[in-house]
Order: C-alpha cells, then structure tokens, then sequence
C-alpha cells in the first residue's frame, strides 16, 4: 500500500473497493479467505471491490460490510465507511437509510438477501403497530364545545370521559385520485401487490406522485412517513405512519385509505 505521507494521490481520492482490494492483496488473502472470515457472501465482496453497490440487499449493509472487510484487512473501518457514504452521494439521505435508532449491519448476522428483508419486514411491522397505537392515542380533533358538554355529563371512576367513537365513514371518494406530495426532502417506493415497482426516488420538496388509479394494490414504503401529505381528490388524509419510524406494505389506493376508521376520543376530566 502506498504511504499516505508520500503519496502524491491522497487515499481518500481512491475507490473504497480499491482501497480495500489494495489491503487485502497486500495481506496475502483472496476473496474467498475475507468470505470465510467475515462471513460475508463471496458475491457482496465482490460488488464492493468493483463499485457494484445495487447488487447489495441495502445501503445500511453496504456500510456494515464495508466495515467488517476493512477490519480483516487492517484498514481504518470508520474512514472507509464514511468514504463509502461520500461515493454513494448518501449525505442527503442519510435521514431514510440511517434512522436514528439503526446500526450498521454485523455481517454475521445476516446471511443473505432474504434474512435481511425478512428482518425489515418484521421492523416495519413493529412500526406499523406503534403508528395506529399512536394515532388512536393522539390524532383525533379536540372536541366541539357541545361534545364537551355531554362528556361532562358522564364521569367514570377513572377521572376520565370517554367519547363513543363515530361510525366508520368514508374519508374520500374510494376511487379517487391519490396524489403523495413531499414536504420536505425524503425517500419513498411506491410497489403494487406483486411487489412491482411503480415508482422509487428521493423526492424534492413540493414534488408530487399520482398514484395510478389502475395499479394493483398499491403500497409504499419510507423512512420518513411524517414528510409526505397524502390527498384523495385533494382531501388530505391522516398521516400514514408514525415519526422517524420506516413503513413498509401500508396500502396508500383510495380504498385502502378510505377504509381507515377514526379512533374513540379520550378527554381528561378538569370537574371536582
């Protein structure tokens, strides 16, 4: 490996695949030893050392291989991970593929392309949970000063009153135009039921996405769900996911989303 201090190229300048190729040519291993001990499949180290990143199940395993390659071969595994951050262009969307309360990948821990869907899949689930927890607990609108009369005509024991939820009623026209429309800067997928991509990008702030009235079962996923205002006919919908927390299979046709119910209300009691 050339000396950093007296190198005319600084190291930094170099593809993180050639940096790490350099390392183990140097160390007198091939692939199929870093494989071995890493635990990294033979075709993801070969994708890292030709630059093939698409061919890796997702950014954040990138990085954990990356990481684990560089510490068998006695490289900085920090500095190759943020150079490997820089070659991908990942400093804007850093906020969907590193989340807070994400780690890198541990190789050794995941084995193959399907373990780690199987992992993200299982995640999102949680997320999804959570999402309606949280919207029964806190999205509701405050009640009309008529509502709150008649809630304080019946005091449970608790100190609380409880409204009687309305009945399910549509939000929108179920064959309406769905429009996703970002508020800021974020990632999103947009598949339908056989997992076919209709739409993938890191969209700009303002931009728009129709959903095609005709797709089968149209569903997306992001890290950010906070950031997009969904509109059926241009009537907004409730948010479809909870802050900072990744989606993934939440159904965004018109009739997935008129389907959705509101929640019962739940009113803290201020009398003696």
């Amino acid at each position: 490996m050339v000396d950093a201090q007296t190198s005319d190229v600084p190291l930094i300048s170099e593809r993180v695949g050639d940096r790490l190729r350099a390392a183990r040519t140097k160390a007198g291993l091939d692939l199929t030893d870093v494989a071995t001990r890493t635990r990294v499949p033979l075709r993801h180290l070969q994708a890292i050392e030709a630059g093939n990143y698409e061919a890796l199940p997702a950014i954040t395993y990138a990085v954990g291989f990356v990481k684990s390659y560089a510490r068998t071969v006695g490289e900085n595994e920090n500095q190759l991970a943020s150079a490997l951050r820089e070659e991908l262009g990942e400093a804007r969307a850093n906020a969907v593929y590193d989340a807070p309360g994400y780690e890198d990948a541990d190789p050794a821990r995941t084995p193959s392309r399907t373990l780690a869907w199987t992992a993200a899949g299982l995640l999102a689930l949680v997320a999804i949970g959570y999402g309606v927890w949280r919207t029964e607990m806190v999205a509701d609108p405050a009640p009309t000063a008529a509502e709150a009369t008649d809630e304080q005509n019946s005091v449970p024991e608790n100190g609380q009153t409880v409204a009687a939820a309305p009945q399910p009623v549509p939000i929108a026209n179920p064959s309406g135009q769905v429009t996703l429309t970002a508020k800021e800067s974020v990632w999103v997928r947009i598949y339908d039921a056989s997992d076919k991509v209709l739409f993938e990008k890191e969209m700009a702030k303002g931009e728009r996405f129709d959903v095609p009235a005709t797709a089968n079962a149209p569903k997306i996923r992001t890290g950010r769900a906070e950031l997009i205002d969904v509109t059926i006919n241009g009537s907004a919908v409730a948010p479809l996911g909870a802050p900072e927390r990744t989606i993934k299979d939440v159904g965004v046709s018109a009739a997935a989303l008129s389907a959705r119910a509101p929640a019962a209300l739940v009113v803290p009691f201020a009398g003696n």
